[in-house]
């Protein structure tokens, strides 16, 4: 009996001296399982519904499907979506949605918000096919792939393959940051593909602005539970304008979704309590899990 005692009283001094570290690990533990969750079941839900794909054929329909299906994977991370003004991008008409890029975790965050906006073709870049089975799974849905080592070939095709879908009341999804963007202090400069698009089309732009992702701690390995707020700002009209408008419309449009981007994250922030592990600084692509899926151009 005084050999088990001993035991559990040396187990529990162990625990004790040694429970910062075990905190450590456990943390580090949950940061890498809850990213690695994002990837498995994104993958494993293609995998699974890859025959309804093909029965569909190359449709737009599908990717409502797989967001229907996965959007539930928030519920195991313990993270929680709201989008305000979800009516602006309900709307049935052909337009151009532009959303911030942070992280992978902003996958989870399009199937959320898949319901409102209903009828979308992702646009990605091209070496994103090759990721299978979720690059064939993109084909099925009719993404649009860009070829970004060939800029002149890349903004033929988008023009040719959007004007198509536009025509027939296809929303285009695009991240005009070009790639993640891990730095919550300001957005990185928007590519002109979208806006082009959406001039040439005399479509709408539809900017989505999607809260920083407070709960995540890249330097410290953290990954809490936490709540994002996303909202649809008012469409932006493109009639009359021309190619030669692009630049300053690009300025207006990067302003007005900043100023945003800082209201949302200091409406999801500022309850927090004074010892919250939130990120100081940015972190590079080197040293995140983020960079391993960097799905849109």
């Amino acid at each position: 009996m005084w050999d088990n005692i001993v035991f559990i009283l040396v187990i529990m001094i162990a625990i004790y001296i040694f429970k910062n570290k075990l905190y450590t690990i456990g943390k580090y533990l949950q940061y890498y399982l809850k990213f690695g969750t994002v990837y498995f079941f994104i993958i494993l839900n293609t995998l699974i519904l890859m025959p309804l794909f093909i029965w569909n054929g190359k449709n737009v329909k599908n990717a409502r499907l797989m967001a229907d299906t996965s959007k539930d994977v928030t519920k195991l991370l313990g993270v929680t979506w709201h989008l305000k003004n979800a009516e602006i991008v309900s709307e049935n008409r052909g337009a151009v949605i532009i959303l911030n890029h942070q992280s992978s975790l902003d996958l989870l965050g399009v199937c959320q918000f898949w319901y409102a906006w209903k009828k979308v073709a992702i646009v990605a870049k091209k070496e994103m096919f090759y990721f299978w089975p979720f690059g064939l799974g993109l084909y099925l849905m009719d993404a649009i792939f860009v070829d970004r080592g060939n800029p002149k070939v890349a903004h033929e095709l988008l023009l040719t393959k959007s004007k198509n879908a536009l025509q027939n009341k296809i929303k285009l999804l695009i991240f005009p940051e070009g790639t993640r963007n891990s730095d919550f202090t300001k957005f990185l400069p928007f590519k002109k593909g979208a806006f082009n698009i959406a001039v040439g089309a005399q479509v709408p732009i539809i900017p989505i602005v999607i809260s920083r992702y407070y709960f995540i701690n890249h330097q410290r390995h953290i990954f809490n539970k936490g709540h994002v707020i996303a909202q649809c700002l008012e469409p932006i009209s493109t009639e009359g304008l021309t190619m030669d408008d692009v630049p300053d419309l690009i300025n207006r449009v990067k302003s007005t979704m900043e100023e945003t981007f800082k209201e949302l994250s200091h409406e999801v922030t500022k309850d927090l309590p004074p010892d919250y592990p939130l990120a100081t600084k940015y972190v590079t692509k080197e040293n995140s899990p983020n960079s391993r899926i960097n799905l849109m151009i």
